[in-house]
């Protein structure tokens, strides 16, 4: 059953009443992070192990996802600011008990050598049911960020090597 969520701004990473934020490095530059996160939406099943299935809709104004065990989004890019920051808010999903929820990955320059630092904030808003569940998967959202991030330096250390895109 589809339900529409409550749209909320990128303020809501600050606001939020469930908004847990995740740290890893890459040795891939923001740039190249930020074309795999932003421009290359269709890739994220390949680096995202949560993910199957990722699109552009809207066009490109938004996206469609699905994860594993049947849940699904229709997201609204709220911001793209290359090499800097991609956020969505989801507007529809099929997830009981959620009223509002915005992802933003912001990328910055490692303080040390070459490659990124790549902070994701998960922010939300629902039902105490839904808040209580969030906040026991809060060690499983950060093993499942840092396991994409891996997953997805390795794809990008691939192409760098192999002269991909």
């Amino acid at each position: 059953m589809a339900r529409s969520l409550r749209p909320v701004g990128l303020d809501f990473t600050g606001s939020a009443p469930f908004r847990p934020s995740f740290t890893a490095r890459t040795a891939a530059p923001p740039e190249a992070v930020y074309r795999a996160l932003a421009e290359e939406v269709e890739g994220w099943p390949q680096w995202f192990g949560a993910v199957t299935l990722a699109r552009p809709a809207d066009g490109g104004a938004g996206r469609e996802v699905r994860l594993r065990g049947g849940v699904w989004f229709r997201e609204k890019i709220m911001a793209a600011d290359p090499e800097r920051r991609y956020a969505y808010r989801v507007d529809e999903t099929n997830v009981p008990g959620v009223r509002a929820l915005l992802e933003e990955w912001r990328l910055t320059p490692a303080a040390t050598g070459p490659g990124s630092e790549v902070r994701w904030t998960f922010a939300a808003d629902g039902s105490a049911p839904f808040l209580l569940a969030l906040a026991g998967a809060r060690p499983g959202l950060g093993h499942s960020f840092r396991t994409a991030v891996r997953a997805l330096d390795a794809r990008l250390s691939e192409r760098r090597w192999s002269g991909g895109r």
